[in-house]
């Protein structure tokens, strides 16, 4: 393959990051922060437009990360900034909401399967937080179950285990293996079925620096049988995996319809949401717990939103995503085969996850990332990247060129050690 041009500037970035030193935090912080990736990899960013990126030196870059996740039809889709725009004509933050949340909500509910309501915040963490009060207040139970080391959220309930976080913050959290059903069933024993509130799952497992895992239909519908059997609620987290995968709940197709399920990232193409959406039996919990934000009423996220799911049915989104995530996976098997370097990929083409066989603690994956990032291809080394509607064959090209020059970095680096 052509080989990429690397001649790139970072002046404007490195003094915002000097800036940011001063009056942030380590500059950043959470999954935002490049303080852990190689310095290729840039912090600030000037616009975006498709699924390219620009940085705040000018560097384009096929954008393969998203927003993490929230770009699903691609950087200032044409028919969600018009719906939004207009919205914002009218108004935005007002004294209560706008007839568009009730348009959003009968979407919701139209669209997915389980869903006989829907109620909004403003992002993912919020979203499955408030799984917890809801769960319990039509339960009337307290614990739940989760899968160890799943990721859902910020909240201390959840995150993982780092300073400020406490052992009473989960102390009503048990946990089980992923697709394991004999753990889930003494996960509930151990627990105390008759106080177990919900079972909280992913629709795979997408933790940040594992290999993704694809679930076993079986296991889903035996999750399901077992809430039914101790009388919990089935929560799903759709934040990251929402619509990506299937145009509706990610396990609809085996058959499996949960209590609960939270949205978030991609639901409104970059415009700040979040959803809870549950069936009638969650109904009387959500509507006993007391929950709400200054902002959570917005009406241009809405009008987004609406958009967004339009368009991703009408422009038949799911199937793009497939398709350009194959044209990338093929490929990265025959440049990894022709490098001779092992690598592995898993999860679903549209939410790729790379990794270097036996790269424990990620050196490949950051020399792979770095040269990527030079090469004009925006990845990252630890965490799933993310496919939009927006990407076409001739982007998935450009991306394989500069993973060629990356996966030859990764060999000369082999070759040295």
């Amino acid at each position: 393959m052509a080989q990429v041009s690397t001649e790139r500037t970072r002046t404007a970035d490195a003094a915002l990051r000097a800036r940011a030193r001063s009056v942030m935090p380590a500059g950043m912080y959470g999954h935002l922060s490049v303080n852990l990736l190689p310095a290729e990899y840039p912090q600030f960013y000037d616009h975006a437009e498709g699924c390219h990126v620009w940085d705040v030196d000018g560097n384009e870059y096929v954008d393969l990360m998203c927003s993490f996740g929230p770009i699903i039809l691609g950087h200032r889709h044409p028919a969600v900034e018009q719906a939004a725009n207009a919205q914002l004509a009218r108004g935005d933050t007002m004294s209560g909401p706008g007839r568009v949340m009730v348009e959003l909500a009968e979407l919701f509910v139209d669209r997915v399967d389980h869903a006989d309501w829907a109620m909004f915040a403003k992002n993912g963490t919020v979203a499955t937080t408030l799984w917890l009060p809801i769960a319990r207040a039509a339960t009337g139970r307290n614990r739940v179950l989760a899968a160890s080391g799943a990721y859902h959220g910020a909240a201390p309930w959840c995150t993982i285990k780092l300073d400020g976080v406490t052992p009473e913050d989960r102390a009503n959290n048990f946990y089980y293996t992923f697709t394991d059903l004999g753990s889930v069933e003494r996960a509930f024993q151990e627990a105390g079925p008759e106080q177990v509130a919900a079972v909280f799952v992913s629709p795979f497992r997408h933790d940040a620096g594992h290999d993704q895992e694809m679930t076993d239909p079986d296991f889903a519908r035996g999750l399901r049988a077992l809430c039914d059997r101790y009388g919990a609620a089935l929560v799903i987290d759709e934040v990251r995996a929402g619509f990506r995968i299937v145009h509706g709940g990610t396990w609809e197709p085996f058959g499996v319809r949960p209590d609960l399920s939270a949205w978030s990232k991609a639901i409104a193409n970059g415009y700040p949401l979040g959803a809870v959406l549950g069936n009638d039996a969650m109904r009387v919990g959500a509507e006993r717990i007391f929950a709400t934000g200054s902002f959570w009423f917005q009406s241009v996220p809405m009008a987004a939103s609406v958009a967004t799911i339009t368009a991703l049915r009408e422009e038949n989104a799911v199937e793009r995503m497939e398709a350009a995530g194959q044209m990338l996976r093929d490929g990265l098997a025959d440049q990894a085969s022709s490098h001779g370097i092992q690598i592995r990929q898993t999860g679903p083409v549209q939410m790729p996850n790379l990794s270097f066989v036996g790269d424990t603690h990620f050196e490949r994956a950051m020399v792979f990332a770095a040269a990527a990032a030079e090469g004009g291809a925006l990845i990252h080394p630890r965490h799933n990247w993310f496919l939009s509607a927006a990407h076409e064959a001739d982007d998935i090209k450009r991306v394989l060129e500069a993973t060629d020059v990356a996966f030859a970095a990764v060999r000369r680096r082999d070759v040295r050690d």
